[in-house]
Order: structure tokens, then sequence, then C-alpha cells
């Protein structure tokens, strides 16, 4: 028997460990990458991932990952001992009935590129959900970074499209970008 094998989403999925909100499993991954010792600026980062007809994705998993505030990326996770001691560096939210979620971090410093010159402070974004093939990769940018200008990724999208990437200052060191899979104000995805 011939035949092509069928596609296979990337979600629902059998959820045990996957986020922390179900499960205390806050050492290995959480909503929350400071820790005791952690420098920097604290921040808040919300927003809701939406689908294409506008409704939020209930079941959706966001991961983040980005340098501390200096730019490093050597955590103390990866047992370099240069690092920001209670700094994760990586996050991982289930989103919400609404398609919400929220993270608390450090604002990122600055990170050098294939080219040696440095990008704006940004966070590394995964998407998993329901219906989707394969997860989606993007980044977020803050609005109040001046570096945003000269960032070689960020100016490799078009300019009237580049707000899907930039989190809009709210508060006091917090931070709103809603993620859109498909439709009007799709978010920029990028490949791996």
């Amino acid at each position: 028997m011939s035949g092509i094998t069928p596609s296979q989403t990337v979600g629902p999925y059998f959820a045990y460990a996957l986020t922390p909100t179900r499960y205390a499993l806050h050492e290995i991954f959480s909503t929350d990458l400071t820790g005791p010792g952690v420098e920097g600026t604290k921040i808040t980062l919300t927003g809701q991932v939406f689908d294409g007809d506008g409704v939020g994705i209930a079941d959706a998993m966001v991961e983040i990952w980005q340098a501390d505030s200096k730019g490093s990326l050597e955590h103390s996770t990866l047992g370099s001992g240069k690092a920001n001691s209670g700094f994760k560096g990586f996050g991982r939210a289930e989103s919400a009935a609404n398609g919400g979620y929220t993270f608390t971090t450090v604002k990122p410093g600055r990170v050098d590129g294939a080219d040696g010159k440095p990008q704006a402070p940004h966070l590394g974004v995964t998407i998993f959900a329901r219906g989707m093939l394969t997860h989606l990769f993007t980044r977020i940018y803050f609005e109040d970074e001046a570096s945003n200008a000269d960032d070689q990724i960020l100016n490799l999208v078009p300019a009237d499209r580049r707000h899907t990437l930039i989190a809009r200052k709210v508060g006091d060191n917090a931070y709103h970008l809603d993620i859109r899979i498909q439709g009007g104000d799709e978010t920029v995805f990028f490949h791996a």
C-alpha cells in the first residue's frame, strides 16, 4: 500500500510538563524568568495569541528566549559561571481562555548579530498551537528602543509590517504585543 502519509498538527498536546500553569515545574521553565540576584530592569510582557478570525487561541503555547540585561546568552544554566546567576533566559506560557499570555523577565541587552553588529534588544519567540503543521518563529522588540532603527533583522521587514513585532509600552516597565497567526495584521514570522 502506498500513498501520502497524513500530516499532523503541532497541537493540541498531551500537556503534562509542557507548561508551568497546570504543573509545579517552575525549576524547569516558568513564565517568570527572574530570580534572586538577577540584574537589570524587571519588565512584564503581556499579549494575546489570535487566530485568523480574530479569536483568542485558548490552547497555544508561547516560548521566549533572550539575552540577559548585559546582552549575554551565557546563562547560569549553561554552567559558564559568568552569567546573571538567577536569570533563566527561557520561559514558556500556556495561553489563557482568551489567548492571553504573560511573562515576567528583564529587559534584554544588545546581542551581536552574525556580522558582529549589535542587534536591538529583543526576545526570540516560538508559537505552538492547534491546526498548525509546524511551530512559528518571530521576535519581539520594544518600542522605546532607539536601536530598533539600526537592527539588521527588523530592517528586513517591510516598514508597514514592523509594528507586528514591536511591543508597545503600556506602563512602567510593562509592554504588550498581540500575536496574530494569520489574517489582517498578521504577525511577521521567520523561517528557521
